[in-house]
């Protein structure tokens, strides 16, 4: 059985746009690759209705994940209603066992939108109750006994909600992939005129690129690249679980900079303290 990845986006293309790059890769390594789009994008259109657009992102999000050569798994909402609540995780949490992922890619926890943040929450959360018998999946299934690895991708233009840059843990080399990654963008045909307009994207996949550009320029070493933190392990995994890092080998570069934010601090030694301070004890 091979072994399973699996990427949990907001909407239709988030998945192509910050985490397709590592997916393409662990699918040239003989992993199999999975990719959900919690909303529907039902809000993603300047001039055609709610349903209408739904049904035309559904196909690009299906034909995209068909492109990457992974399963395509079909949303649960509508676009602004991601809420963490119990409702949707149940429903996803129903997905997370019947994939059963030793990777979980997902979003940045800080971004610059709800909807994204939401879509992370909801992910953690029903890759942690995977294993918990007592919670109730809409529909049943049974629980998933698997050791697994959560990685969060950078947050959109690399930057948090209040514009401060986000460094990576690491960053995952995807040059060889990237034209593979712009391809699978680019079945999101609707979205370039949609963000043009909402959002000021003056080119789509351009964007995308940039993106990946800076993160290799700070890579100090990759043209262009993804980059990832790995959530906490407890209820995960053991604490030596790096499926991704160990699987991806060299193309995987640890940010110093960010590791080091992770040591403990080393102890204060007291200060020395006079002859004279002594003596006044």
């Amino acid at each position: 059985m091979p072994r399973r990845a699996f990427a949990v986006g907001a909407h239709p293309d988030d998945i192509e746009f910050f985490m397709a790059g590592t997916m393409l890769l662990l699918k040239r390594q003989g992993w199999e690759i999975h990719f959900m789009n919690i909303a529907s994008g039902h809000c993603g259109s300047v001039d055609l209705p709610g349903p209408e657009i739904a049904g035309v992102r559904r196909g690009e999000a299906a034909r995209a994940a068909q492109r990457a050569g992974a399963v395509w798994h079909p949303p649960l909402v509508d676009d602004l209603d991601i809420f963490y609540e119990k409702t949707t995780l149940a429903r996803l949490a129903a997905v997370m066992r019947e994939v059963a992922p030793e990777i979980l890619l997902v979003h940045s926890p800080q971004d610059y939108m709800e909807d994204h943040m939401n879509a992370c929450r909801l992910a953690v959360t029903a890759a942690f109750a995977r294993g918990m018998k007592n919670f109730a999946t809409d529909p049943p299934r049974p629980v998933a006994e698997v050791q697994m690895a959560v990685y969060h991708a950078q947050p959109h233009s690399n930057r948090g909600p209040l514009r401060r840059p986000v460094l990576p843990e690491f960053y995952v080399d995807i040059a060889s992939v990237l034209e593979d990654k712009a391809a699978c963008l680019a079945q999101h045909r609707s979205q370039k005129r949609w963000l043009d307009a909402s959002q000021g994207m003056d080119s789509y996949l351009e964007n995308m690129r940039g993106m990946g550009r800076e993160l290799g320029r700070w890579s100090g070493r990759f043209s262009s690249a993804e980059g990832w933190r790995r959530h906490h392990p407890a209820g995960y995994g053991g604490p030596d679980f790096e499926p991704l890092r160990a699987e991806l080998g060299q193309l995987c570069l640890a940010n110093a900079a960010y590791l080091k934010t992770l040591a403990p601090p080393l102890p204060r030694r007291p200060a020395r303290r006079s002859p004279q301070q002594r003596r006044k004890r």
